[in-house]
C-alpha cells in the first residue's frame, strides 16, 4: 500500500487539520513541521510531493494510538523495536488500536464498503505471522477499510440525504 494515500485517507476520515497532525508526530517523538505534512499528503504527480517511508508512517500511527488512547502504561510488557518492515497487516492492527474497533466494527466498516468479510477472515489479520491461521492484508482490503472508514466518519450527501 502507498504509505501517502494511507496518511490522506487517514487525515480524511479523521478530519485532522495539519496543526493537529503536527502534534500527532510529535507525541512519537518525531518534530515535523507543517509544510512537511502538506508535501506528504500530495499526490504524486503534484510538485513538492515527498514519498511517506515506512518509519513515518509508523510514526504517526504511534502518535495516533498516544493522542486516542493515552500514553503506554509502563507497568505493561516493554515494547521490543523489531525493525520490521511496516505492512498492510501492522497499519491494520495500528489503525484498529487507536480507534478501538471491536471485531464487529471493522466488518461494520468493511460492509459499508461494499467490501465481504466474515470474521474469521478479518481475524487472520491479526495473528502473527507464523501463525498457521496468518493471512497478509492486501493493498485491495487495506484500500477498502480505509474508503469504509471514510464513509462512515465523514459520509457523502447522498447516504445523508436516505
Amino acid at each position: 500500500m502507498i504509505n501517502n494515500l494511507v496518511l490522506r485517507r487517514l487525515r480524511y476520515a479523521l478530519n485532522l487539520r495539519e496543526a493537529s497532525m503536527v502534534e500527532i508526530f510529535k507525541l512519537a517523538d518525531r518534530k515535523i513541521k507543517a509544510g512537511e505534512i502538506s508535501n506528504l499528503l500530495m499526490r504524486e504527480k503534484q510538485e513538492g510531493f515527498v514519498e511517506c517511508d515506512d518509519v513515518t508512517l509508523e510514526q504517526f500511527l504511534d502518535g495516533l494510538i498516544i493522542k486516542l488512547r493515552g500514553p503506554r502504561d509502563e507497568s505493561a510488557a516493554p515494547l521490543t523495536k523489531q525493525k520490521v518492515r511496516i505492512n498492510n497487516n501492522i497499519i491494520l492492527k495500528k489503525i484498529r488500536i487507536a480507534l478501538e474497533l471491536r471485531e464487529d466494527d471493522l466488518l461494520e466498516i468493511m460492509q459499508i464498503a461494499d467490501f465481504k468479510f466474515s470474521k474469521s477472515e478479518m481475524s487472520a489479520f491479526f495473528r502473527k505471522p507464523g501463525s498457521r491461521q496468518y493471512k497478509p492484508c492486501g493493498d485491495q482490503m487495506i484500500r477498502n477499510f480505509l474508503i469504509g472508514l471514510c464513509e462512515k466518519n465523514r459520509p457523502s450527501d447522498d447516504k445523508k440525504n436516505n
